[in-house]
Order: structure tokens, then sequence, then C-alpha cells
């Protein structure tokens, strides 16, 4: 008899599990194999754009995914770092066994967290509000809530030309009978579809003719906490070597071999059903839909620090195995390319995530929550994200508290879960950063001041973690002040001005008014500030840098905010053709003359429909 059972490993089952024990539930975590908890089952790599943001979350409230990350990183990068702070992402390369290794050790080492490896065949309930979960092999555990978290296994389905097997995973059984059962209570289900690339043996490969991606010179981490990563130096350890990464392009030849096979695509031949995800398609789908492009971008990714199996992204396919090796020999580099396994296709069922509640319990069945790929989202980030809020508020319900619930100005971990409950799902769900309304507030770099105290507060993160947040931010406020309160003289700081192409000064300046400059970081003009600076981590500075640079902005979005929240209920005229406003996106259009919302609001939870599709409806609607 347990609180809470998780059924399924995967990122959000693990953070589901996590969560609910380490916050006192005496918690199950069941999977098919306990030797592929949190296993990478598509790129080996965590964060991105927007992603990386939901992993800073997690790890703010006491989640264990940044951690994890950190420990398995082989490669950093923070994406769009040219750009303002609200675009900047972290993005890290994983060795995914130790990934997944180092997931298993964490749960195991998790007080009041049992695991068990077997298939879950059925789950019911007792007329006393018990659920009883049944396994394959005889077993039968009770709990007081269940945590559904099944990935693409559910009914799954794999793929390869005209080659079809059940399984999640290539060489992977599926997990049937629970959408069957859940069906019958009165969730409604459909399917999706996804895929993978092939996984290539980089030594069969001309690196030499490749362009070389390397990680970040000084690579940062994605938790907050001081915690060991193996490409930076810490605790006397050295730092080792990042992997690289490479860029390849397809050719006219390559597409032509790829079309040679479109006649036994399932894709095409209407073998697959499911939905496929429209931000990351297969090969195939690339060519159908930019007919006329001649070349495509393709990513190499080392899929470990020892392996030499390297991950190709953006040739995902389920085209026959004999049309994927023809194509790829086309590639420069590729002419005696040998693979460890084939690109392939799944297909799996998923549940319609507008049945939720904001906490992620199903509207139908009580007590039972759904969280990560089921409810037609991808990426491992997502799933995490929604197997933590699972987890939480699981553990919060039995306890008679009240429901944990994030904003969308609080947290893309709000956006996200707003977006499926009110929204619902026409593709998998990814997330970006237009998403997101506020994402000038919902930066990458504060995560820990927006959300530390309130995982503190519900006992998820540590004392520790708090502690170090409040100082932290007391150090920002302190430095702050000082750039503030600062002036710096001609003859000091006019060298560091000429030599980034900036106006030199006559007389002293503010030091914060010589920051809002463009081109000036604070890490170079603090080496020409004379109070002491110098003792500041390069964290502080870049939280101080931007809170003093970017003021006028962060406070124009919190003014923004407050008034969209004023005019939620704004109506719209009936009737009205959307057609004629071009301003708005073509996507846009035509949901809103096909849903026809009548208000703001509604039309503000219609996928498609972005946040700067709702600043054109306000300057129509709104006044």
């Amino acid at each position: 008899m347990y609180d809470v059972i998780v059924i399924g490993a995967g990122h959000a089952g693990c953070e589901a599990a996590h969560a609910a024990a380490r916050l006192g539930s005496s918690t199950l975590l069941i999977s098919q194999d306990l030797t592929k908890i949190a296993q990478m089952s598509c790129n080996p790599a965590i964060g991105g754009i927007a992603k990386g943001q939901i992993v800073r979350e997690i790890d703010a409230l006491g989640g264990l995914s940044g951690i994890i990350t950190d420990s398995a990183t082989l490669q950093f990068r923070m994406l769009n770092s040219s750009k303002g702070p609200a675009m900047w992402s972290p993005r890290a390369q994983c060795d995914k066994m130790s990934f997944s290794w180092n997931w298993r050790i964490a749960l195991e080492k998790t007080s009041g967290l049992d695991l068990w490896q077997d298939t879950v065949v059925s789950i019911t309930r007792q007329e006393s509000n018990i659920f009883n979960v049944r396994v394959s092999m005889g077993a039968e555990f009770k709990s007081r809530s269940v945590i559904l978290t099944a990935g693409t296994f559910l009914g799954g389905k794999l793929f390869i030309g005209e080659n079809s097997t059940e399984g999640g995973r290539i060489g992977e059984l599926p997990s049937n009978g629970l959408t069957e059962i859940l069906a019958g209570a009165g969730i409604r289900t459909g399917r999706m579809k996804t895929g993978t690339p092939p996984r290539i043996d980089i030594r069969s490969l001309d690196t030499s003719r490749f362009e070389v991606q390397p990680g970040d010179t000084n690579p940062a981490r994605f938790s907050y906490l001081p915690v060991p990563s193996p490409i930076q130096e810490m605790a006397g350890h050295p730092a080792r070597e990042q992997r690289l990464c490479y860029i390849v392009h397809t050719n006219p030849a390559v597409h032509d071999a790829l079309r040679a096979g479109f006649d036994r695509s399932p894709l095409f031949t209407g073998k697959i059903h499911g939905i496929g995800p429209r931000y990351c398609p297969s090969i195939e789908d690339k060519l159908r839909t930019f007919a006329g492009k001649e070349t495509h971008q393709l990513f190499l990714e080392p899929e470990g620090f020892e392996t030499c199996e390297y991950y190709l992204q953006g040739f995902s396919s389920s085209l026959p195995l004999e049309v994927q090796m023809n194509a790829l020999r086309q590639i420069e580099g590729f002419e005696n390319v040998k693979v460890f396994r084939p690109a392939y296709a799944v297909e799996y069922d998923y549940f319609d995530p507008t049945q939720l509640k904001a906490t992620l319990e199903s509207q139908i069945v009580e007590n039972l929550y759904l969280a990560g790929q089921i409810n037609g989202t991808t990426g491992y980030e997502e799933a995490a994200a929604q197997g933590l809020m699972a987890g939480i508020n699981a553990h919060l319900k039995l306890q008679g508290k009240e429901p944990f619930i994030l904003k969308r100005d609080q947290a893309y971990i709000g956006v996200l879960i707003d977006d499926l409950i009110t929204k619902g799902v026409d593709e998998p769900y990814r997330m970006f950063t237009s998403r997101a309304e506020y994402r000038i507030l919902l930066r990458q770099d504060d995560a820990d001041l927006r959300l530390t105290e309130l995982g503190y507060k519900i006992g998820l993160a540590t004392e520790e973690r708090y502690r170090l947040t409040n100082e932290k931010y007391d150090r920002v406020d302190s430095l702050v002040n000082i750039i503030s309160s600062t002036s710096v003289k001609p003859e000091a700081v006019n060298s560091y001005l000429e030599s980034i192409g900036s106006a030199t000064i006559a007389t002293a300046k503010r030091t914060s008014e010589l920051l809002t400059r463009p081109g000036v970081t604070a890490r170079k003009l603090l080496q020409y500030v004379p109070r002491g600076t110098q003792d500041f981590s390069s964290e502080v500075v870049d939280s101080s840098e931007i809170r003093i640079k970017y003021a006028g902005y962060i406070e124009r979005e919190k003014k923004i905010a407050d008034k969209i929240l004023r005019l939620e209920n704004l109506e719209i005229p009936e009737n009205y053709d959307f057609s004629r406003i071009e301003s708005l996106s073509i996507e846009c259009r035509m949901k809103l003359n096909r849903y026809r919302p009548r208000t703001i609001a509604q039309a503000s939870r219609i996928s498609g429909v972005s946040p700067a599709d709702i600043s054109v409806l306000l300057i129509y609607f709104g006044r």
C-alpha cells in the first residue's frame, strides 16, 4: 500500500516520483526496465530555446533534472547569447548512459521511494477510492493516487519503411490495455507520432569536411546549486575537454535518394495515422513541405564521452533502411557511413489534456494524474516539468493542502500547463519563448528568484538551496547599489569604450549609465570601477547587469501583464472577419475564424494564437 504509484520511469516519472517521495508520500515507481530510467530516447541533450528555461525552473523548485544534466554534461552552450537576456537558453549535450545511471542513483537515495520492474497491465479502483495496480507477473499494488507517465509506450508501434512492429522504443515492448481502461472511464484518447534519426558511427565519417560546433569557452551549468560538472573544474578536479558537435548539410543527391523511397514511406502510404510534430519534422516531411529547398542543415551530436555513437539531428525518418543508407552516403563526408541503428517512427496513444485540472489531475478519475508525452507534448523538458507538478500536487491533495499552480507570469511551466489544459493540442506540443506573454519576466537567469521560495515553502527545495538563493540576491542588490552609486573617470574607462566602438566621456559618469550602452558589459566595465567589485561571482555580475540594463523593459512588461489581466474579459464583436487584420499571423487568422472566440481571453487560449497576435487584438478591441 502506497500513497502514490508512478507508472513509467521516463523524465516525467522520475521527477514525479522524486517530488512525491521528497515531500513525504510513500511512493512506488514502476518501470518496464530499471536500467533505462530517464532514457534519452531521442537526442542526447537537455535544454534549448525555452526548454532550458524550463529545466532551470525545475531546478529552482527543487527538482533534479538540472542537477542530473550537469552531472552528465559533455558540452554546454548558451543559445541566443547575442540577443537580449529573455532569449538566452542553456543547452547541454549529455553522456546519455551517465544521465540515466545518475538518475537511478538519485532515486535510490530518495527516502520513501521504492522501485519495481515490470509492465503494468491494469489500473482499477475500489469503492473505497483505492487504486489497484496490477503488473504482468501477477503482483498487485495499492495506492491512494496514481500518476501515469507512460511516454510513447501506450499502444506503441514502430515503423521502418514497410516493416512495423509493436514497441515504445526500438527493442522494447509497448504497454497495451491501459488506454482502453482509461477510455472506458470517459477519458478521450488519440494517436500521435514522433520519430528519431539514425545513430552514426563517427569513425566511419570524414569529420575534416564538417563544420565544427564547439561548446562555450566558459561553460555554465543548469543547477543553481554548486554541483559538480565534468566540464568544469571544481573541488580540485580538472575539467574534461568538451566533446565537439558537427554541422553537415543535405544536398540534391540526398533528396533524390530519399524521394526514391516515398512510395514506401508509411508516412505517405497511410500506415501512420498519428499526428507528427510540426516543429521537428522528419526529413521526408521537410522535402514535401519545402520542395524547393536544395539543402537542409543537420547536426552530429555525441552520445557520450567515450562512445563513438553520434546522433544525426534533423534526419529523423520512417523510410526503408536501404533508402536511408543510400541517402546518408550522399552527404559529404558520409560516403563510408556505418550506423548503429536506423531512423524509425513511433506512433502512440495520448490523452486529451483539456480533461485535466491545472494540477494535472484528471477531471474524470479522481486522484489519477497524467504527465508527460501522454498529454500530447514532445520533449524531455516539457515531460519533466509536468511530472514535477503532478508529483507535488498528488502529495498536497492527499495531505488536504492547497494545490500548487504556477501562473503564466511566474514560469514557463505555468505557460506549458495552462496551454495544455485550456487550448488542448492538435499536434505534439513543444515550448517556445514565443508562447510566453511575459518572457522578459521568465528569464533563465532568475528562475531561482521567482520560484525557489515557493519550492521551499511546500517542502521540496532544501533549506540550503533557499539560503544560497537569498545570499545570491543579497549580493546582487549590493552590486547593483555599487554600480548605481559609483562613477568612473574618463582616464580610467575611455580606452575600454574606444575598444568597443562606444563614444568616450569627457567627465566622470555613473557606472550604471555607461552599463546601459550597447556593447558595454558589466564583466568588463567593473574592471574600471574603483570600489570593490572583484569579489562577485560571474552569476551575480550577470544578474546585476540584466537588472540595470533592462530595467525599463522589465518594468514595461510588468505593466503590460497587469493590463492584459485587467482586459481579460474584453469582448470581440460577433462574426468578426479576422482575415481583415493582416497584422495577425496567417495561422492566427485561420484559427480565430474557425473557433470564433467571444473574448480576447478565449482567443489567447487557442493554439496557434501567439502573444504578439493578442497584442494586435488588444489594439483593435481593447480600447
